[in-house]
């Protein structure tokens, strides 16, 4: 069908119409040089800009030339200090922080652990969050679902994966202790008495998480998806929770214990990951700034690594605070985090973690 053809020797056109055809194509190539150009890159190049808006990151590079939150610009005032400074952790203690679980004694502990699993599904589902063990690896090959289901395989997290999780995870974690917060607050209010130092270790408890959100907004910027999901979560959980607390605050304290072993158990995931080298852009990323500054980082230990030990530990703690405020008596208790105690060279105890129970202190040993 295709025959190969000969040179062609006769002329196609005459000299002048070569002229005026060559003036013509010159024309239209200016035209589409300062017109149609745009016009056809313009999807392509809309495209890349909206592909790292349509749920969680940009890459860092795009924050350092535009800062997500950047610093009030003001004539008078150089800097604003956070108003609760940071414990210092060792090395040695932050290694120590191990999973744990409190298991349930009574009604309101079963029902507190149904409604964290609960939860913990729908923001796994949300955030597409899949780290299975290894037995349950096993179990899914001999059964043959793990070319069914993804999760069933081996873990598909990724960097940007683990910073949707996170993201997500700690625009929800600083709700519950802002809620405890202010519910006691008008408590005290109303009631005319004292709070009994309950009020600042909570507000401090929020505090914490939200600079967990700030330092990882340092390093991914959310989508409108994501902020849209953020919205409708916070929504929900602020008043289902502000209802739950009125109606049983030591309930609530234990789902949060609850909330946090898992949130332990998944930054304890991500440090195994990184330390498998499974996450290679992030292997030599340094830390944040406002992490440096906030956690005293020492000089040689601001990795991503680094970074996430100090924030397992601070999720460690929020576990034993909520725990053993679950075993106390909500009403007349003082809180026994900010209390000096009689004896102090007993183990008790403290804003730090030297002397962390992972299950909480009972009443019994503090009170």
């Amino acid at each position: 069908m295709y025959a190969s053809m000969g040179p062609v020797t006769g002329t196609l056109v005459s000299k002048r119409a070569g002229v005026t055809l060559s003036q013509a194509l010159r024309n239209l190539d200016v035209a589409a040089t300062t017109s149609f150009k745009p016009c056809i890159s313009c999807p392509i190049a809309q495209r890349s800009r909206n592909s790292s808006r349509q749920l969680s990151t940009t890459t860092r590079n795009r924050l350092a030339e535009k800062d997500y939150f950047p610093p009030p610009q003001t004539e008078n005032i150089r800097i604003t200090p956070p108003a609760w400074h940071h414990p210092i952790y060792s090395e040695d203690q932050m290694n120590a922080i191990k999973v744990a679980h409190r298991g349930a004694t009574q009604w309101s502990d079963w029902f507190a652990l149904g409604v964290m699993r609960l939860f913990r599904f729908g923001m796994d589902t949300a955030t597409g969050y899949s780290h299975p063990n290894e037995e349950a690896k096993k179990k899914a090959w001999a059964l043959g679902l793990t070319k069914i289901r993804s999760w069933f395989g081996p873990s598909p997290m990724t960097e940007r994966k683990w910073l949707v999780r996170l993201l997500f995870l700690e625009s929800v974690a600083g709700v519950p202790g802002m809620v405890a917060a202010s519910v006691r607050h008008l408590h005290s209010l109303r009631r005319l008495k004292r709070d009994n130092g309950w009020i600042e270790t909570l507000l401090e408890e929020a505090y914490n998480e939200r600079m967990h959100l700030l330092t990882f907004l340092k390093i991914a910027e959310p989508g409108r998806f994501m902020r849209l999901m953020i919205l409708g979560a916070q929504g929900v959980f602020y008043n289902g929770f502000f209802l739950a607390y009125l109606i049983s605050s030591r309930t609530c304290h234990r789902f949060v214990g609850y909330l946090e072993e898992e949130a332990v158990l998944t930054y304890t995931r991500l440090i195994g990951d990184l330390e498998a080298g499974r996450l290679p852009k992030w292997q030599n990323l340094e830390a944040p700034e406002i992490a440096i500054k906030y956690w005293n980082m020492p000089e040689g230990h601001r990795k991503m690594r680094d970074l996430m030990l100090y924030i397992r530990a601070d999720e460690a703690k929020h576990r034993e605070v909520n725990h053993t405020l679950g075993n106390l008596e909500q009403k007349v208790d003082p809180n026994p985090f900010v209390s000096e105690y009689e004896d102090a060279s007993k183990p008790h105890p403290s804003k730090g973690i030297e002397n962390i129970k992972p299950t909480g202190w009972e009443r019994k040993d503090v009170v």
